[in-house]
Parts: structure tokens; C-alpha cells; sequence
């Protein structure tokens, strides 16, 4: 039940579709545009730098909100394996964003709110190493799909050996393996997102990291 709740309340908020909002209010409908999809990196070339920082804030956050109550509420409850139900309001929260039933499941690739995820787990250290890796990976490649998929790679990987660590205070290792079971479905749906940008990265065709407003 506590599965449930963590995924569709996660869904629920995930819903919540910063850029196809910010670009209505802007007279934009942003599937329309660009690569079509609802994210920051489409509203960041399409409607330009505010539009992008908006959208990424709206999205980061809802994943930070989420997971960050879903250890508050399960601390208050004395529920253990909060680590991996906060997993599941992670998963729901890019569920949503990604497909949101209103869009005709069409939204976003889900990495900013991936993002928020990843810091509402509360571990500095995926935060720090995460943020360096992705910040060294666009500044090298001028890819934001590059940095992408190096931050969900990097968080499975990460999260994987902290787990067989002992540091997230799993009950069994039954736990343990559905967590990372969790955080491998996570990151492997943000790859599967982005196979069109790795097959433009292989055929040298994918855009490099741009600013400006297109629609103005």
C-alpha cells in the first residue's frame, strides 16, 4: 500500500508540466516547437534563458518536494526503507512528467525532475558528484544529452554501490535489490527518452547547447 500511495501521489505531482504552462501563458504551445518536448532544454531554445530557468526550477523542484515529504512522512511514521520508497514517489514523479494522461502521455524526458529526485533522496554525496559530472560533461561536449544521461548512468551506478554499502539502512536484502531494481528502471527510462538524441550523438547531427528565443 505504502508502494501506492508513493507512486501515484508521486504521478500526481509530476503532472504539474512547468513548460507546456510557462509557454501557454507565453501564447506557445512548446510540443509544437523544437524537439517537441516539454522540458527544460526545449523551452531554454525555444522561448529562451528565463523560460529555461523556470521551467528547469519547476521541474527540479516538484522532485525535491515529493521525495523530500515522502521522508518526512515515513520519518514521522517510523517506516523503514525510506530510501526506496522514496524511490517510488521518484519514479511516479517522472511517470508524470514524462506521461502525463492530459497530454496525451506526452510530456518531457524527465531529467530535471530525476534531478529533484536525486537531492529529495538526501545523500550529499550523489548530489555533489552527480552535479560535478554533469556540469564537466556539457562544458566539454556543449551536450545537455550528454550530461543527461551521464546523471541518471552515474546515479544508478552510484546509488547501486551505496546500497551493497549498507548505507541506506535497508531491512533485508530483499530491499536492498528492489531499490536498486528501482533506480535502474528510473535511469534506464531517461536513456530510453533520450535514444533519438544518441542516435543524432552517433551521427554527429545532435545540437549542441544554444540560448535564444525562437517564437519572440
Amino acid at each position: 500500500m505504502i508502494r501506492l500511495i508513493c507512486l501515484v501521489g508521486g504521478y500526481g505531482v509530476g503532472l504539474i508540466q512547468t513548460a507546456y504552462i510557462y509557454g501557454r501563458i507565453k501564447g506557445v504551445d512548446i510540443r509544437k516547437y523544437g524537439s517537441g518536448n516539454a522540458g527544460t532544454t526545449n523551452a531554454l531554445r525555444v522561448l529562451g534563458k528565463k523560460a529555461g530557468l523556470i521551467v528547469f526550477l519547476g521541474d527540479f523542484l516538484k522532485g525535491i518536494i515529493a521525495c523530500s515529504l515522502t521522508h518526512i512522512i515515513l520519518g514521522q511514521l517510523d517506516v523503514g526503507n525510506a530510501y526506496m520508497f522514496v524511490l517510488y514517489t521518484g519514479l511516479g514523479v517522472v511517470l508524470g512528467h514524462n506521461f502525463p494522461f492530459y497530454m496525451q502521455f506526452k510530456g518531457g524526458k524527465g531529467i530535471a525532475a530525476s534531478g529533484g529526485m536525486i537531492v529529495g533522496l538526501w545523500d550529499w554525496r550523489l548530489v555533489v558528484v552527480l552535479l560535478a559530472a554533469f556540469i564537466i560533461s556539457v562544458v566539454v561536449t556543449r551536450y545537455v544529452s550528454v550530461g543527461s544521461l551521464t546523471i541518471m548512468i552515474g546515479f544508478f551506478i552510484l546509488y547501486t554501490i551505496f546500497a551493497i554499502h549498507g548505507d541506506y539502512n535497508f531491512t533485508s536484502n530483499a530491499k536492498m535489490v528492489e531499490g536498486i531494481i528501482l533506480a535502474g528502471v528510473i535511469a534506464g527510462m531517461a536513456v530510453i527518452r533520450h535514444l533519438p538524441n544518441i542516435k543524432r550523438l552517433i551521427a554527429g547531427t545532435e545540437n549542441k547547447l544554444s540560448f535564444g528565443s525562437k517564437t519572440a
